[in-house]
């Protein structure tokens, strides 16, 4: 009864923003999948966050008229937004490669032990503390992902799609830092404003990266053109965005918990 009375206690407005977030995040591996039918998982991710960053821009600049100029961001808030954008960055082209190697469920199961990390990582660097609910979700969710990879595990044996499974999980691990990050701007800054130092990061060091390793940079056909469309809007803007803004209200920890309903989703 605690918990039931806890979870509706919680802002309406940061709920409803962390359900959206989940229902566009779980159609990422299908628009990855799709898209890496013509393009690289590098170039994937490349188009995702350059298309994302214009769009931001723009709605920063609209945002923006009449108002104010918000006060200069100090040093520490450019080094976490850079940051934020790399780590988001790496995670994602992890995901993709993996996606690309492997079936949509396992990876995206995988993919979204997010929050083993984030608690993990509240707690070495921020000394949060977690219930014992919460500990028994997360300890059910690792059990289920280890029963998926029990017999390749026994086997000790090293099947490229086990190895694309585990590039899955390295990339929750990067993706169980971002909410701690984004937690922690959330405090002074907006979330549009977050997003956009993230996709800008995110496109700068992905360029050179994408632009060597790859023939083709950019989609050559009109499903192509919509699926990389669709992650720049539906997954990076709207599903990361209203995951960022949920943060105000919601702890990353908790917000994390629920990520585990995407793979039932996808």
């Amino acid at each position: 009864m605690q918990s039931q009375r806890q979870l509706f206690s919680l802002p309406i407005d940061a709920l409803a923003a962390l359900a959206g977030s989940m229902i566009c995040i779980s159609f990422t591996p299908i628009f990855i999948r799709l898209s890496d039918l013509e393009l690289s998982a590098n170039a994937t991710i490349f188009n995702r966050f350059w298309m994302a960053s214009l769009a931001l821009l723009l709605v920063k600049q609209v945002s923006s008229q009449g108002k104010e100029k918000s006060s200069p961001l100090s040093s520490q808030q450019v080094m976490l937004l850079i940051g934020d954008g790399l780590i988001l960055a790496t995670g994602l082209i992890l995901w993709a490669w993996s996606l690309d190697r492997t079936t949509v469920a396992k990876s995206s199961l995988m993919h979204n032990l997010v929050p083993i990390f984030t608690v993990l990582g509240g707690w070495l660097a921020l000394g949060k503390t977690f219930n014992r609910k919460f500990l028994v979700g997360m300890a059910v969710a690792i059990a289920g992902a280890m029963l998926l990879e029990a017999e390749s595990l026994l086997a000790l044996n090293l099947t490229p799609e086990l190895i694309a499974d585990l590039v899955a999980l390295l990339s929750a691990v990067f993706f169980g830092i971002h909410p701690l990050i984004a937690e922690r701007l959330r405090d002074d800054l907006d979330a549009v404003t977050i997003m956009t130092w993230s996709s800008v990061t995110s496109s700068i060091a992905l360029f050179p990266l994408a632009a060597i390793a790859t023939e083709q940079l950019f989609p050559a056909s009109l499903n192509n053109w919509l699926a990389v469309i669709a992650l720049a809007l539906v997954s990076q803007i709207l599903g990361v965005g209203l995951w960022t803004y949920s943060l105000k209200r919601i702890a990353s920890g908790f917000a994390s918990l629920v990520a585990l309903i995407i793979p039932g989703l996808s």
